[in-house]
């Protein structure tokens, strides 16, 4: 008797080796198909190099105007009305080929390239949720092997190259040595700055980021007092960011604290408080 199981055994897995391999063969060809699928997600153009210029030149107004549109003071979007505006979800693609004429080889201040940036990392993102709305967080389409990722996939294709958001945020924004660009981005979600309802300019950067920065830490989600038991609670972003502010504790505290409401710089200047984290709100920044 067992002599003969073993030889079902083995009949049984000659029976089904062509099938496995077939089966192998289609999820091979499925996972193929969905990355090449993966790769088609593009923004922007690729402009020849005569038609490019510095980033000082490049014309924000048209995503100034759509951003008094549809974005409300606290940031929120009005998603459901941009979707089905079709002028204006081209008028957004004509912004994001605009951008692709910037060359960074040609000369710009510090202001000029991180306003560009600021709002190309903002204005991608808002195209990234158009394309895939209705939805109800940017985290159901942050895929972490397989399928798509909209900080990995979603590139925006500018001065010939094409780069990303995760791309903007850390190989970019971050390494201007720029803090408050942490304010100033805006990942579609609740628990981020509010996204600002006017595009960020050279000439008016500075008091943009310090009025948002201001604005970060005036919201209970990034910000709380509680005074009874010397706590200080605040966004996620400033564990996951912290070291852009300073490299110990007390030199991150010192450079955001001057931003912090009347309450939060009194437990600060009292001593003897303790900080947590709170928990990061991941919800469509969605008007309705």
């Amino acid at each position: 008797m067992k002599l003969l199981r073993t030889k079902f055994k083995r009949q049984d897995r000659n029976l089904f080796a062509p099938l496995f391999t077939a089966t192998l063969s289609v999820l091979t060809l499925t996972t193929w198909v969905q990355v090449e699928a993966v790769g088609e997600e593009k923004a922007g153009q690729k402009w020849p190099a005569n038609h490019r210029v510095s980033y000082a030149q490049i014309d924000h107004s048209v995503y100034d105007r759509l951003l008094k549109k549809y974005v409300d003071n606290n940031g929120m979007v009005n998603y459901r009305n941009w979707y089905t505006n079709t002028a204006d979800r081209a008028e957004l693609k004509n912004y994001l080929a605009e951008l692709g004429k910037a060359d960074e080889s040609k000369h710009a201040g510090k202001s000029e390239k991180l306003a560009y940036w600021i709002n190309a990392y903002n204005a991608l993102t808002i195209e990234g949720i158009l394309r895939v709305y209705p939805t109800t967080s940017i985290r159901n389409h942050t895929a972490k092997l397989i399928g798509y990722n909209i900080w990995k996939n979603l590139k925006l294709t500018t001065g010939g190259q094409e780069v990303s958001l995760e791309q903007i945020e850390h190989q970019i924004l971050r390494k201007m040595n720029e803090p408050r660009i942490h304010f100033a981005i805006v990942c579609a979600s609740m628990g981020c700055p509010r996204l600002l309802n006017e595009a960020y300019l050279p000439d008016r950067l500075e008091s943009q980021l310090v009025s948002n920065t201001r604005d970060f830490f005036s919201r209970p989600q990034n910000l709380r007092v509680d005074a009874h038991n010397k706590k200080l609670l605040l966004s996620s972003i400033l564990t996951w960011f912290g070291s852009d502010f300073g490299k110990s504790k007390i030199d991150q505290l010192r450079y955001i604290a001057p931003y912090f409401p009347d309450d939060a710089k009194r437990l600060v200047s009292a001593g003897g408080y303790r900080i947590e984290f709170q928990k990061y709100d991941w919800d469509l920044n969605t008007q309705n």
